[in-house]
Formats: structure tokens, sequence, C-alpha cells
């Protein structure tokens, strides 16, 4: 399925990171942030990618003859009998000169920003073809309603499980998360709140065996989980692993 550029959320969360938004889409944003821990982590991956490439600029120290250049090519600009008005201290102190240095410098950084979105499209193309980094599934009930989303980072073995229902457990009971490899026994990946956000770290073994053939578990359990290592209770909800 195809989804507009306005509501794709790695495209908004990456032109963010770049600083290409306006006002009115950053504002709206981080106020759909605020209320969504999934799209936070997203945003917050993006930043973590693209900060890297701010440090590899340093600063350069331009030639002399660099504003010799500009008062050159930029002369006929700055000619008082052109403007109409009285010199006002030389060509260092010219409100034109620098006027059309700042439109040089916007169009240089509106240029840099778009080769960036580029990089980043290209990029996310390279790597969605050659297998992505961040894996996703849908946590639902037999009926087709949703409980959790859990977003699964590959590179840095960590996972978060964010509610989008509010499913009623008993006060004695614990929601755990299953992995299900195929044909395999259930991994317990750890008791969580069933009505909050968490963030779960995986053991490189556990990573191995995240695949799109896998499934996400989760079941009623007793209090701190199943005593077993394999669930025990019933099953609350599956899932599908597929890549993000």
């Amino acid at each position: 399925m195809n989804t507009p550029a306005d509501h794709d959320p790695e495209l908004r969360c990456a032109e963010y990171a770049l600083g290409m938004l306006d006002a009115d889409a950053r504002r709206e944003l981080e106020h759909s942030v605020d209320a969504d821990p999934a799209l936070q982590f997203t945003l917050e991956r993006w930043q973590r990618r693209l900060a890297p490439l701010s440090e590899d600029l340093a600063p350069v120290e331009p030639p002399g003859h660099v504003w010799t250049r500009i008062q050159r090519d930029l002369g006929f600009f700055l000619t008082p009998s052109a403007r109409g008005v009285a010199p006002t201290g030389g060509w260092w102190n010219s409100l034109s000169l620098w006027r059309w240095v700042g439109i040089s410098a916007s169009a240089a950084a509106l240029g840099l920003l778009a080769v960036n979105l580029v990089w980043v499209r290209e990029a996310s193309q390279r790597t969605a073809a050659v297998g992505s980094n961040y894996m996703v599934a849908t946590i639902s009930r037999a009926d087709g309603v949703a409980h959790w989303t859990a977003t699964i980072d590959m590179r840095r073995a960590r996972m978060v499980v964010v509610p989008a229902d509010k499913p009623t457990i008993a006060v004695n009971r614990s929601t755990e998360l299953w992995l299900i490899p195929p044909n395999a026994k259930p991994i317990s990946l750890g008791v969580f709140s069933p009505d909050a956000p968490a963030s779960m770290t995986l053991p490189p073994a556990v990573v191995a065996q995240f695949g799109t053939r896998s499934v996400l578990a989760v079941s009623i359990e007793p209090s701190g989980g199943s005593p077993t290592g394999q669930p025990t209770g019933p099953v609350l909800a599956t899932g599908a692993i597929h890549a993000a």
C-alpha cells in the first residue's frame, strides 16, 4: 500500500531531523510525538542516524581573496549611484552586500537539505531492498482488535511495545510476551505492563530468532510470569512479524 509522503512517519521524522519542515509541520509532529511513543522512537532514531552528518563538517576560514572577489562581482549592486544613496562606510558595511551574501547562503543551505533528503530516500530504498534493520508487529485478538504494537530494532537488539487498547487483566495475573519462531517452542521475552509502553533489551540469541515467519504472542500468566518457561494461560493476542 502506498502512503502519502506527508503521512509517512519515516519520511516526516527524517524531514524533521533535517530541519526541512516549516513551523506548523514541526509543531504538529511534536504534538504527535508526545502522544505516540512509537513515533517518538522513530524520530529519535532518525536524529541519531543524521547527527553524524554535522560532525563531518569542519569550519573553514575563507581566504582574503574570496571577499575581494565578492566585492568585485557584486560591485554593480554596491554602486552608490545605482542604489540612489550615499555610501555608509565602505563595502564591508554595505547592506546590499550582506543581503546578497545571505541569499547565496540560503540557496546553498536549501541545496544541501535537498541533497540530504534525496540521500535519505535512497538509503531507505536500499535498506528495504537488502533487508530492514527494523521489524514490526501488530498484536491483536482473534477478532482483529489490536491490543499492542511492537517495534524491534534489530541492530540495537531492543524492542518497544506500545498499547493500542487497554485490555482488562485481573490484578493477580500478568501479561507475558512470547516470540514463536517457525517450528520451535515459544521463547519468553518477559512480563510487561499491559497499559503502558514497555522497552525490552533482547539477547543476541533471541534476536537471531526474529524473522518474517515468526510470531509474537501475549498470554495471561500467574503474577510474575509463567512458572514453567512456556505459556500456561490463555493466549490473549498474536501478531505476525514483518519488516518495517
